[in-house]
């Protein structure tokens, strides 16, 4: 088994029986010493371990150049199998880039690109490429590289500068089909273009939307963090169409959790051009883009403070009008968006437990009752620092004092609301205020 996959046992023929007297014969024959090849035991030796390797080796890897590879093992030729080991590691990386898509690799690169720069590239070159694009790690990359320059300088391929033994020979060839001659999953970039089309053209529908996010998906990070970035852009433009807007949020909002530190930092980035370059429409735009992925928690607090200050005095007023038990509840749900999972600066802690509370008491007639889901679900989350501020409101001259004074069922609204609150998160300081209300 490798990566996964079951893959066949390879067996094979002994060759002491063979190989030992020919080589005798061989080097008797030309009139030079037996030891100026490998001894009996190194060819057995290299020979034992061979099966395990060449069973890593997914079987459509196992080639006409792994069959000319065992007889130079056979034959105690160790600089000729590195030689075809190298040679087929060589061919499956360029299919993997072939598989990744050799049209897409300019819009990465920035570079005029096609089959005939892939087969005329070096192998240094080919393997930054692969590093590049996802298709070997880092450690494959040392890995590889190190076995490129042992294949430069001790193999057939050129003048040797010394000789390599069997324990050379298993580890080179160990690397390669760890790195490049294995089934692991290749990567395939994204046509950027076909994207940028579909994406403009129309809305996505449910079957295109699965679609674009299993390409993402499947391609390497660098560019899946460029592509949520030209998506944020999107969003922010002002002058693209409303579909291109959402289909952009969208295919954001099922990555958004699993956003890479490079993806979260280059959004940031852009974020804070907007600002500094005083584009107030893209600026706000991008505000609702980190709203609407739940990632309020990347901007800095004094933004978060300005965002939920304006959500409280925009609550706090419709809470006041006319006919507020209908208009309360989308500015109730937009204030538990921007609060609900993320710490409340304590420059605006205040003014938000405050505007919560009151919200949920109401007045003398009620409270409005679909808003009220929503007020609940934040004053269960309350911290210690918040539950301490909301104890003390009916101590100090707010609207929910004279309320709970004037009024029994905003008392009682209170009551309840304090006894919802956990007890574990009752500050000691406060312990006898929330044991009175619990009485009262």
């Amino acid at each position: 088994m490798t990566n996964g996959l079951v893959v066949s046992s390879v067996q094979l023929p002994a060759v002491s029986s063979f190989s030992a007297p020919m080589l005798t014969a061989l080097t008797s024959a030309l009139g030079i010493d037996r030891s100026v090849l490998a001894s009996d035991d190194q060819i057995q030796n290299a020979w034992q371990n061979l099966p395990q390797l060449l069973s890593n080796i997914p079987p459509h890897l196992r080639t006409e150049g792994m069959a000319r590879m065992c007889v130079a093992v056979a034959t105690g030729l160790f600089d000729s199998a590195i030689n075809y080991a190298w040679n087929a590691a060589i061919v499956e990386l360029r299919d993997k880039v072939r598989r990744f898509g050799i049209h897409i690799i300019p819009q990465i690169t920035d570079k005029d690109f096609d089959e005939a720069k892939l087969l005329d590239m070096q192998d240094s070159e080919l393997l930054n490429l692969c590093l590049k694009l996802n298709l070997i790690s880092e450690t494959g990359f040392f890995m590889l590289d190190q076995c490129r320059d042992i294949r430069n300088n001790f193999s057939a391929a050129h003048p040797v500068i010394g000789s390599i033994d069997e324990y050379e020979f298993i580890s080179f060839l160990n690397r390669c089909s760890r790195h490049a001659l294995s089934d692991e999953q290749n990567m395939t970039g994204v046509d950027i273009k076909e994207f940028m089309t579909a994406l403009n053209a129309s809305g996505f529908s449910p079957e295109q939307m699965q679609i674009w996010c299993d390409r993402i998906t499947k391609t390497f990070d660098a560019q899946r963090d460029a592509i949520f970035g030209m998506l944020h852009g999107i969003y922010c433009d002002p002058a693209k169409d409303e579909h291109s807007r959402v289909t952009a949020i969208t295919i954001c909002s099922a990555f958004a959790q699993s956003f890479s530190p490079n993806s979260s930092s280059g959004l940031i980035n852009q974020h804070q051009k907007y600002q500094a370059k005083g584009e107030q429409d893209r600026f706000k735009a991008s505000q609702a883009f980190f709203e609407n992925l739940g990632l309020l928690g990347l901007l800095s607090e004094t933004e978060r403070h300005a965002l939920i200050s304006a959500a409280c005095k925009n609550l706090m007023t419709v809470h006041q009008g006319m006919n507020n038990f209908y208009n309360e509840p989308p500015f109730a749900e937009r204030l538990a968006k921007l609060s609900v999972g993320h710490q409340i600066p304590e420059t605006v802690r205040r003014e938000f437990v405050e505007a919560v509370v009151t919200c949920s008491v109401g007045n003398p007639y009620g409270t409005a009752n679909s808003a009220d889901l929503h007020y609940q679900q934040i004053i269960t989350g309350f911290s210690p620092k918040e539950i301490q501020v909301m104890l003390e409101l009916p101590s100090i001259p707010t609207i929910i004092a004279s309320r709970i004074s004037s009024h029994s069922r905003c008392k009682d609204k209170f009551k309840s609301l304090v006894v919802s609150l956990q007890p574990a998160s009752i500050p000691t300081s406060l312990k006898s205020i929330y044991e009175k209300w619990q009485k009262a």
